[in-house]
């Protein structure tokens, strides 16, 4: 049977300003999820839902909730065949508290089977692809793939009492699970290849999918820093899918803000040609649900049509020799103005009742003890100062290495004035050193001045001159259709 590699997945990632019309309140939970994978499905045209098993209120019945709510709608559109629910389990290598969290999904799949198999009495299994965060090596992904294989399904053949498991409470399906690694860091997306191609060597498998982040990468070493890597690391998944034979189907996660990849309904075509070889775009919350419902099936539909091609070359030892020198001078920048962040995050509304995954900013032993928020958080506080994230380290760069990013990362100057234009001149925490870089970028930019009036008053209000801080926030992202 051929297989449908999706191209929309819709995430749950708490990026948007609006809530959706079906949401109980602002913060999204519960069956509230349900509605939105239904709603993503049939409203907005992805053939994907990312089903976050993060965090409290994860709702391991999915599926069965799905056909029975939305019988109809799932009798024509079949789950595992034309629509997916692909998991997104916790990395028990990092995420200590939650480990036991990914036991509990994986023995969920079969259940999801059974569920599905009763609906449609098809022998398809709803689920079959898991999603495992911040993987650092192939035994990462190895371990997930043959704890399902071995102890979730390897389980049915063992004796109990006068029979065997199997007998008793009948088989476990699917047999065995894909499983796609997401690489988040700077190390592991440099060797996001070698270390597929590890763990494909002893597996007889039609294709392989790998998820690429775009937000952390950027919270982590900036912006430009982010669309390099993700460059770096699609063409070489795409040499070694030629070298071992095995199709590989890159996911990349990005979201509205500049910052965070800029893909909005508007985009959609320029961000496909800066991504050309990416078969999976992620829809992420401010893309559903800050746009008209009908510009998100418009944008939907030219992924859908769109055919991947090869990726855009790139000269990878001068793209690393910039990422070097930017991320250095981006993180000295975000060091001083991480108090301030830390301060802002705190006003920034929440948009899901779960917890998301830690980052992996904490991680890095260049920053030493400083914390920040996550992507969304920090993006939003920075935005709401005034003050947009893709600005910070500009001034690093030299005219050859604009040049270079003029080659490879078409949409640069694109992305930057989408950007400025929510620059706020009067903001008292621009860097020094990046005055005359934003100056001689902003020549030809106009200030958004509705926007610069909702940042001038989160500014006043920073000093006790405004109370109203929080409507001041909110009414901003509504001007830039995202919050962070």
């Amino acid at each position: 049977m051929s297989i449908k590699i999706p191209k929309c997945m819709s995430t749950q990632h708490p990026d948007n300003v609006n809530s959706p019309f079906f949401a109980e309140n602002t913060e999204l939970g519960g069956e509230d999820e349900i509605q939105e994978a239904y709603y993503a499905f049939s409203h907005l045209g992805c053939d994907e839902q990312m089903w976050d098993c993060e965090g409290k209120e994860v709702d391991n019945y999915v599926v069965k909730k799905l056909l029975t709510k939305y019988e109809n709608f799932f009798a024509q559109k079949k789950l595992g065949k034309d629509l997916f629910i692909t998991l997104r389990v916790p990395n028990p290598t990092i995420e200590k508290t939650e480990a036991k969290i990914l036991l509990e999904t994986l023995e969920s799949i079969p259940r999801s089977f059974d569920a599905a198999n009763t609906f449609y009495n098809n022998g398809t299994p709803p689920i079959f692809e898991v999603i495992l965060p911040m993987t650092t090596s192939h035994k990462c992904i190895d371990r997930i793939y043959r704890y399902y294989s071995d102890f979730v399904v390897g389980k049915q053949n063992k004796p109990i009492c006068d029979t065997t498991i199997s007998k008793w409470i009948g088989g476990f399906k699917p047999e065995k699970i894909n499983v796609i690694p997401l690489f988040e860091d700077m190390k592991q997306m440099l060797n996001a290849h070698a270390t597929t191609k590890e763990y494909l060597k002893d597996k007889d498998v039609d294709y392989q999918r790998v998820f690429l982040a775009r937000s952390d990468p950027a919270l982590n070493y900036g912006n430009i820093s982010a669309v390099l890597l993700n460059k770096i690391a699609l063409q070489r998944l795409h040499g070694l899918s030629e070298d071992i034979g095995v199709k590989i189907y890159p996911i990349i996660g990005i979201g509205s803000a500049p910052f965070r990849g800029n893909l909005r309904p508007e985009t959609v075509e320029k961000i496909s040609e800066g991504y050309p070889s990416v078969h999976t775009f992620t829809i992420q919350s401010a893309f559903k649900y800050d746009n008209s419902s009908q510009d998100v099936r418009n944008a939907v539909e030219k992924i859908h049509d769109r055919k991947p091609g090869s990726p855009v070359h790139i000269d990878e030892e001068k793209a690393i020799a910039i990422i070097e020198k930017y991320h250095k001078e981006y993180r000295k920048q975000v060091s001083v103005l991480a108090p301030t962040i830390n301060s802002m995050a705190k006003l920034i509304p929440s948009r899901r009742k779960r917890k998301l995954h830690i980052g992996l900013f904490g991680y890095s032993r260049e920053m030493g003890n400083i914390n920040l928020p996550r992507a969304i958080k920090f993006t939003a506080s920075l935005y709401s100062l005034g003050l947009p994230p893709e600005l910070l380290g500009l001034n690093a760069l030299n005219d050859k290495d604009i040049e270079l990013l003029g080659e490879v990362y078409a949409n640069f100057k694109y992305d930057l004035r989408e950007a400025l234009v929510y620059f706020n001149p009067d903001t008292p925490f621009l860097p020094a050193k990046l005055k005359p870089v934003v100056e001689k970028f902003a020549v030809s930019v106009e200030t958004n001045q509705e926007h610069k009036e909702m940042t001038d008053n989160v500014l006043k209000a920073l000093k006790g001159k405004n109370g109203e801080i929080k409507d001041h926030i909110i009414r901003a992202a509504n001007i830039r259709k995202f919050l962070g």
